[in-house]
């Protein structure tokens, strides 16, 4: 007796976009894996998702999230995110996963580690592969957020791998970002770049419990004394550096009171608008970038030649300069 197997019915734009509007979860997770998928057949079904679900975006705060190994980043964003939800919000968490170097894969450790608002009917948490690229990151991340507003998630925080990269382009789709600290600030402040700090909307030193506290303290006062002298990433506002405890809950809701502020004061400025603004063009070139990539890589000729070329080169028959103007020429022929 064979068994046959039953073929799902390929899912239509009307089917995505209800799906996603209607706030069905299955839906915006299958979604979201249509919008990552890289295959030429959903890239058109992608883009037309996504206009479509386009007039429902913008209607959240976009906070990025950072810190070094051992910051207790997850447990924090489970905490504050939990808090949130309790309060009526709902709230989008994607986890950017370093990709195995080895399969491509994703790690996918955050849903794992926030499986209590995994779980949270209010919540959305989302593992998403970066890919390796910082190119991964900016597309996927934005163009997943965006369907996460058209759901209507409010709260939209992005976590990031911690790799100097990842943070520059995360803090380009946010409108807040936020750096996860650890209270031992001599070590600390050797250990966290510079480049980081300087991207900063708010410090929070983590785990400032039991007998941390004391050490938390010290910490802020010196995070504070280095803020003092970085120029602020936005306009008309000034970072400072707070203590909080996943654990014990304390100062977990300030996080959402300076978020506030900062909303309040950027709105009011109109700094908070004119970073969308650029946010968008800023994507909207990378975007072009991305196209023509792809495109040349796509070229039947190019891929032809781009073994032979690189032969050429790791057997000094050729340099690099005279190889790329070699294979432009072949992708200016034959596109």
């Amino acid at each position: 007796m064979t068994i046959q197997k039953k073929h799902r019915k390929p899912l239509t734009v009307d089917d995505y976009v209800e799906g996603v509007l209607s706030g069905d979860r299955v839906m915006l997770a299958r979604t979201i894996t249509l919008i990552e998928s890289s295959a030429k057949k959903h890239r058109d079904l992608a883009e037309e998702v996504l206009k479509r679900l386009m007039p429902h975006t913008g209607n959240s705060i976009r906070v990025g999230i950072t810190g070094v190994p051992g910051a207790g980043k997850s447990t924090l964003i489970e905490a504050f995110g939990s808090m949130l939800c309790e309060d009526g919000h709902k709230v989008a968490v994607l986890a950017i996963d370093p990709s195995s170097s080895v399969t491509g894969g994703s790690i996918l450790g955050d849903k794992t580690r926030m499986e209590k608002l995994a779980r949270n009917p209010k919540a959305f948490v989302r593992p998403s592969p970066s890919g390796g690229t910082l190119g991964g990151v900016t597309r996927k991340t934005r163009e997943t957020m965006l369907v996460c507003e058209a759901a209507g998630y409010d709260v939209i925080l992005i976590e990031t791998v911690g790799t100097g990269q990842n943070e520059v382009a995360v803090r380009s789709m946010v409108d807040f970002f936020l750096v996860i600290a650890l209270t031992g600030a001599g070590d600390e402040l050797q250990g966290m770049k510079k480049g980081v700090m300087e991207l900063a909307d708010a410090i929070f030193i983590n785990k400032a419990d039991g007998e941390n506290k004391k050490r938390a303290m010290q910490a802020r006062a010196e995070y504070n004394r280095v803020l003092y002298f970085l120029q602020s990433p936005t306009e008309g506002w000034k970072p400072k550096a707070y203590t909080c405890s996943a654990l014990t809950g304390e100062n977990i809701r300030e996080i959402w009171e300076v978020i506030k502020e900062f909303e309040e004061v950027t709105k009011e400025s109109g700094v908070f608008e004119k970073r969308r603004s650029e946010q968008m063009i800023e994507w909207f070139d990378w975007m072009i970038e991305d196209e023509l990539k792809r495109r040349f890589f796509e070229n039947e000729s190019v891929k032809e030649l781009l073994p032979k070329l690189r032969s050429d080169i790791l057997h000094a028959n050729i340099s690099p300069t005279q190889a790329v103007k070699k294979i432009m020429e072949i992708y200016d022929q034959h596109r």
